[in-house]
C-alpha cells in the first residue's frame, strides 16, 4: 500500500484526533460513514467556499477514509510533488489527447482500493448544472457514487449515501441532485440551484 497522510503510522492517528476535535470545536459534526467498499467516487455539495477543503479534510480525517483527488500534473513536480502524492493527489494531464475520465479510470483499475473525491460543481460560484465527469469516472471504472452533502445551516456534513449508475445518464443525474436538493452550503449565498 503507498504511503498517504492517511495511512502514516503515528501521524494517522494524531491527525484523527485533530480532525475531530477541530469538527467539535468549530461545532461541526459528522452524520453516517463512508461506505465500506474498496472503489467508489465521493462528491461533495454543495461547494460555496475555500473552507470547504478544509472541512471535507477534517471529515476525511475524522472517518479515517484514504482517498485520492485529482491535481494538475505540475503540481507533483520537485520540489514539492512529493507532498502532493503523500496527500493522496493523483496527477492529471491536461494536455494529452485521453481525458481526465480516462486517466481516472486506468487509475482505479490500477489499484485495489480506491476512493476519489471530487466537487461535481467544478467552482464555488454558483451553476446552472454539475459537471459530469465524476459520473462517467464512475460508469466507465463500474463502482459508485458516494454522497457528502454540506449542510451549512445545520453545521452537518451528511456520509453513506451511495448511487450506482445504470444506463440513463439524465436520470442518473437527476437522482444523484435529488439528495442534495435544499441543502446550504457554508456560504449560502455561493449555493447553486440546480
Amino acid at each position: 500500500m503507498k504511503m498517504t497522510i492517511f495511512n502514516t503510522p503515528i501521524l494517522s492517528p494524531l491527525l484523527h484526533l485533530l480532525a475531530k476535535a477541530g469538527l467539535r470545536l468549530t461545532g461541526w459534526k459528522v452524520e453516517g460513514q463512508f461506505p465500506s467498499l474498496p472503489k467508489f467516487v465521493v462528491i461533495g455539495a454543495p461547494h460555496t467556499s475555500n473552507w470547504d477543503f478544509l472541512m471535507f479534510l477534517a471529515v476525511i480525517l475524522q472517518q479515517r477514509a484514504d482517498v485520492r483527488f485529482m491535481g494538475k500534473s505540475e503540481l507533483f513536480n520537485k520540489p514539492f510533488g512529493w507532498f502532493f502524492y503523500w496527500c493522496g493527489g493523483i496527477p492529471v494531464d491536461r494536455s494529452k489527447a485521453q481525458g481526465l475520465v480516462e486517466q481516472m479510470v486506468q487509475a482505479c483499475d490500477k489499484s485495489d482500493c480506491f476512493v476519489l473525491t471530487i466537487a461535481p460543481e467544478g467552482t464555488r460560484n454558483k451553476v446552472r448544472e454539475w459537471k459530469r465527469g465524476f459520473y462517467h469516472i464512475a460508469k466507465n471504472s463500474r463502482i459508485p457514487v458516494a454522497m457528502a452533502v454540506v449542510d451549512g445551516m445545520r453545521k452537518v456534513v451528511g456520509l453513506g449515501k451511495i448511487y450506482h449508475p445504470t444506463d440513463d445518464i439524465e436520470a442518473d443525474l437527476k437522482a444523484i441532485q435529488e439528495f442534495f436538493t435544499g441543502m446550504v452550503g457554508i456560504n449560502p449565498i455561493g449555493t447553486s440551484e440546480l
